[in-house]
């Protein structure tokens, strides 16, 4: 049985392509076989994050219209063979996509033995996005630790619970948190709200939390989603993700402000 899974927000710009990208190269890393779709039709992302932009030939779209045949649109990923992108549309407009479509898609990844298929939601709660929750098993809900991302995931968390296929079923839709461009040090300055109040408020524990960094723009910029970047510990936050969404236990990692030394301090380390 595939597993579905929105990764959602109610917030543009808080990192949910990025997300997307990230756990989808790291669900394949362990071997499952993933689906990751783009439902932004009007503004793709998902194929520059993943490095295939120049592979996109048919999209989420035509796939939907009989334009082509899903075994034409999905791109193969360079690095892991059981990982698969399909692309959004840049062309169409939000209502090219429609439930019945969306439904016929997922159907034939499940029958081809896809383990995962993740959606790359759009932001907001505007068609594209209620589409990309509506057949959903799970929902990875990415919030930035701020007042007006974590008020708009509220809306989408209510969303979750009324407008979903498993709701209508009065069933519940398996919620995570994800929190991104954590900072340990604005926390503590009281600019960032801290893990436990994001926790609080949404009623959600995180089953991460993805530190700022450098280093997520740069893998973007390169192509090249970051958790593949074990080095970094924003692609090492992913990875512990991941682990803790296939039901691994996993400490929470660089959530604490680094304390400098005598010596660090002296030297202007």
């Amino acid at each position: 049985m595939a597993e579905i899974i929105v990764v959602t927000s109610g917030k543009g710009g808080v990192g949910k392509t990025t997300s997307s990208a990230s756990l989808a190269c790291g669900f394949a890393r362990r071997g499952k076989k993933v689906a990751v779709i783009d439902f932004d039709v009007g503004l793709r992302n998902l194929d520059l994050i993943m490095g295939c932009e120049r592979r996109v030939v048919y999209d989420f779209v035509n796939v939907i219209h009989g334009e082509a045949s899903l075994k034409q649109a999905l791109i193969k990923d360079k690095r892991f063979e059981n990982l698969y992108v399909l692309a959004a549309s840049q062309t169409r407009d939000k209502d090219a996509l429609t439930k019945e479509g969306v439904e016929k898609v997922l159907k034939e990844l499940a029958d081809d033995g896809f383990d995962i298929i993740l959606c790359d939601s759009p932001a907001g709660i505007e068609k594209g996005a209620f589409l990309a929750m509506y057949f959903a098993d799970q929902a990875i809900v990415v919030v930035n630790p701020e007042v007006s991302s974590v008020r708009d995931s509220d809306r989408i968390l209510g969303l979750l619970s009324s407008k979903t296929h498993r709701a209508e079923a009065g069933e519940r839709v398996k919620e995570h948190l994800l929190l991104t461009r954590y900072s340990p040090a604005r926390v503590e300055t009281g600019e960032m709200l801290s893990i436990k109040d994001v926790e609080e408020v949404l009623g959600l524990k995180a089953v991460g939390v993805i530190p700022e960094s450098p280093d997520v723009l740069n893998a973007s910029n390169k192509g090249e989603p970051v958790i593949l970047d074990m080095e970094s510990n924003a692609g090492q936050a992913y990875d512990d993700a991941v682990s803790r969404l296939l039901g691994e236990e996993r400490p929470m990692r660089f959530i604490q402000n680094e304390k400098k030394g005598f010596f660090s301090k002296l030297f202007g380390g």
